[in-house]
């Protein structure tokens, strides 16, 4: 099995930031839209550096909306940030009329996204976001596990006609994917190859699916480990590609069971090769306050829960 190291924890949502940053020296097409939040979205460089280019809409998240789908009538590529919450669930009616609708390139980006948000509680931690997004015609929605991925996803987004949904996190997690790796929307990572079962992970689950392959490899079961970073549009291939040699599958999410990454992989598996599924996500309800490792273990987020959830589904192949 392939290894992957934590070279150093680190917050996705710097990643976002660093991505920013250099999108501002890169291209000057990129504009960048928040909601009163910079420092939580790491907008301090981009607006130090292009103060003709950043907008500080203050706390009117539909209204940034509107105004970036009008900036990019111009030829503009807005980037919206806040937290996952009011990027998605406040301003739903806007994203679906004014950008999906529309077709308008507008770059949703959301931090604090999941349980993993913490100690603001249920209120922030928005979990059925990925739902609402995949639902809407047209749109890229993209969920990134390390610093690495989020700076390399929003690089890529920036080249990427359309709609697009980023969705990253608050806390300092392991930071293992190589900072060299080619970013590919809609092109799912093989971390680790394995015969006996798939795990499908996405975000913050992807270190927590490496360290339970581990584990499992110690139990004698080969676990192979894919990194899904684009829940829309799905890789489709690799899922089935991985399938055909494991015959059963983990998907492995910090979002609700129903409307996430889970159930579209269900629906591959469904149409194509049915198989048994385990989901290891959050099982239809809020969160809570507590500290984002409190929260992944009570809500079974975490490595053991991956690797319960496969002796599960390797008892019904």
């Amino acid at each position: 099995m392939k290894k992957y190291t934590n070279t150093g924890s680190k917050d996705t949502r710097s990643g976002f930031g660093a991505g920013m940053t250099e999108l501002g020296q890169k291209n000057e097409n990129v504009v960048a839209l928040c909601a009163d939040l910079i420092g939580s979205l790491k907008f301090d460089d981009f607006k130090k550096n292009h103060p003709e280019r950043f907008f500080q809409i203050g706390i009117a998240e539909a209204n940034m909306i509107g105004i970036a789908a009008g900036l990019t009538i111009g030829g503009k590529i807005p980037f919206t940030g806040t937290f996952a919450n009011f990027s998605t669930g406040r301003v739903y009616d806007q994203i679906r009329q004014s950008v999906a609708y529309s077709e308008k390139n507008v770059k949703i980006c959301a931090s604090h996204a999941g349980l993993t948000l913490g100690e603001d509680g249920a209120t922030h931690q928005i979990l059925e976001d990925i739902g609402l997004m995949k639902m809407l015609p047209g749109m890229t929605v993209i969920n990134t596990c390390d610093y690495n991925q989020t700076k390399a996803a929003t690089l890529a987004l920036a080249d990427h006609h359309g709609p697009a949904y980023l969705r990253f996190g608050r806390p300092v997690v392991p930071n293992f994917m190589p900072a060299d790796e080619p970013f590919v929307i809609g092109k799912a990572i093989v971390l680790s190859e394995g015969s006996d079962v798939t795990i499908i992970a996405t975000g913050h689950l992807v270190w927590e699916a490496l360290i339970a392959a581990e584990a499992l490899e110690a139990k004698g079961i080969s676990a192979e480990v894919i990194n899904i970073h684009t829940i829309k549009p799905l890789d489709e291939e690799a899922i089935l590609k991985s399938l055909a040699k494991t015959k059963c599958i983990v998907t492995a999410e910090e979002h609700n069971i129903l409307g996430g990454l889970g159930e579209s992989v269900s629906r591959v598996l469904a149409l194509n090769s049915p198989a048994p599924q385990e989901f290891v996500a959050v099982n239809d309800s809020f969160g809570e306050s507590g500290t984002p490792e409190q929260l992944m273990e009570k809500y079974k987020l975490n490595n053991q829960a991956i690797v319960e959830a496969v002796e599960r589904v390797m008892k019904r192949k």
